[in-house]
C-alpha cells in the first residue's frame, strides 16, 4: 500500500477515517469523490482533503493504494464495477459496511476477490456527516476485518497495523463469522428496541400514561429505536438470513419465559434472571462496540430553583461537559432524581468524585 488513500464517501466513518489517516501519517495523499459539496469544501479548508475526484472514473484513482469505499452496500458495489478497470492491480480495496455478505460476493462477481478485504468498524455517533467526523472516533472501538480467501496474507497484516495504528482493536474474522455475530449483537437489539416501543405505542390508551410514564430503564433499553430507519432497513433487509435465524431463538427463549410464567414456575423465572446477570457481568466495558455506551450517573438533587443550575455550575467549573441532563421521573429502576450524560466515561467519572466532593449523593451505572 502506497500513501495514497482514496475514498467514496465522506461522511462520519468516511472523514473520521481520512482525518485518522492525517493523524497519523500526516504527509499521505488523500483523494475523494463525494456527492456533497460541503463535505469536499470542508475538508479540503481543514487539510484533509488533498484532492477531489470529479467522478467516480477520474484516472485521480489509479494512483491510490488503498480505495475506502463509504457509501451504502448497493452504492459501493455499482461504485467498484465502474471503478475497476482504473484502479492499480496493488490497490487494496476495503468497505465500512455492517453487513459484509452482499459487497463481498460482488466483489468476487468482478474479480477482485484477491484485492479485497471488508472492513467494519464498530462505532458511530449520534450525529451524521463530515461535520461529525472527528480524528479518534475509532479508539478503543473493535474493528472487524473480513479478508477474502484470496487476498495475500501480508496485506491483511499491512491493514491489521493500519487500524491499530488508529487505536482501534482489530479483530480478524470470516464474512459469514461478522454476519452472524453482528445479527445477535447489534442487528436484533434494534429491531427488539423498535418492537418494544411499538408494543407501548398499540397498547397504550387515549391519556398515553405508558408513554408518560416510560423512562428511566424503558428509555435507555429502547433508545437505539431512533436510529435511521433508512440505514436499518437496509441492514434488516441484507442481512435477513442472518438476523432470521437468531430471532428464532430469541421468540424460543420469550415463548418459554411467557409459559413458565403462566405456569408459575418460579425456579424458572430465577434461574433466567441469574443465569442473564451472570452472563452480562462478564461483559467488558473495553470497546465502544456497535450499540454505543451512555456514559450517565444519577444524582440526588432538592426540588428547588437553581438546583440543576448550581450542579451544571460546579461541573462546568470543573472543565466537565454536560451531554444531556434531566430529571427522572420514573425511579422505579434507578436511584437519584437526576440523570446526567456525558461524552466520555473518564468525564462521568471525573463528575461523580467532583459531586461527591460538594455533599452530593451519587450513583454511576
Amino acid at each position: 500500500m502506497s500513501g495514497t488513500y482514496g475514498f467514496i464517501g465522506l461522511g462520519l466513518i468516511g472523514g473520521s477515517l481520512a482525518k485518522s489517516l492525517k493523524r497519523v501519517q500526516p504527509d499521505c495523499r488523500i483523494i475523494a469523490y463525494t456527492r456533497t459539496a460541503d463535505a469536499t469544501e470542508q475538508a479540503k479548508k481543514e487539510g484533509v482533503l488533498d484532492e477531489a475526484a470529479s467522478s467516480l472514473t477520474d484516472p485521480l484513482f489509479s494512483e491510490c493504494g488503498m480505495l475506502f469505499l463509504c457509501a451504502p452496500v448497493s452504492t459501493n458495489a455499482k461504485a467498484l464495477k465502474l471503478m475497476k478497470d482504473i484502479l492499480s492491480p496493488d490497490c487494496l480495496i476495503t468497505d465500512v459496511g455492517s453487513v459484509k455478505t452482499g459487497m463481498h460476493k460482488a466483489v468476487e462477481e468482478l474479480g477482485l476477490g484477491s484485492r479485497f478485504i471488508g472492513g467494519h468498524p464498530m462505532t458511530g455517533s449520534e450525529k451524521s456527516g463530515y461535520s461529525a467526523s472527528t480524528d479518534h472516533l475509532f479508539e478503543n472501538a473493535y474493528y472487524i476485518l473480513t479478508p477474502t480467501e484470496s487476498v495475500p496474507g501480508e496485506w491483511v497484516e499491512r491493514y491489521r497495523r493500519l487500524v491499530a495504528s488508529f487505536l482501534a482493536i482489530p479483530l480478524i474474522l470470516t464474512y459469514q463469522e461478522h454476519d452472524y455475530i453482528t445479527a445477535a449483537v447489534s442487528h436484533l437489539p434494534h429491531v427488539i428496541a423498535s418492537s418494544l416501543v411499538n408494543t407501548v405505542h398499540n397498547l397504550d390508551n387515549s391519556e398515553e400514561h405508558m408513554k408518560m410514564i416510560a423512562a428511566g430503564g424503558f428509555k435507555d433499553i429502547t433508545r437505539i429505536a431512533s436510529s435511521s430507519p433508512e440505514m436499518w432497513e437496509q441492514i434488516c433487509v441484507d442481512n435477513h438470513e442472518n438476523i432470521s435465524r437468531v430471532m428464532d431463538e430469541f421468540i424460543r427463549l420469550m415463548m418459554e419465559a411467557r409459559d413458565n410464567m403462566n405456569k408459575g414456575n418460579a425456579v424458572y423465572i430465577h434461574k433466567m434472571f441469574a443465569d442473564s446477570g451472570e452472563y452480562r457481568s462478564t461483559f467488558t466495558d473495553r470497546s465502544l462496540g456497535s450499540i454505543k455506551k451512555v456514559h450517565r450517573i444519577y444524582c440526588d438533587v432538592v426540588d428547588e430553583a437553581g438546583a440543576i443550575a448550581t450542579i451544571a455550575t460546579i461541573l462546568s467549573v470543573n472543565g466537565i461537559s454536560i451531554k444531556n441532563i434531566g430529571i427522572v421521573h420514573n425511579r422505579e429502576f434507578e436511584e437519584g432524581a437526576l440523570s446526567i450524560e456525558f461524552y466520555t466515561g473518564e468525564q462521568a467519572d471525573r463528575a461523580a468524585a467532583v459531586l461527591r466532593q460538594h455533599r452530593y449523593r451519587v450513583w454511576e451505572t
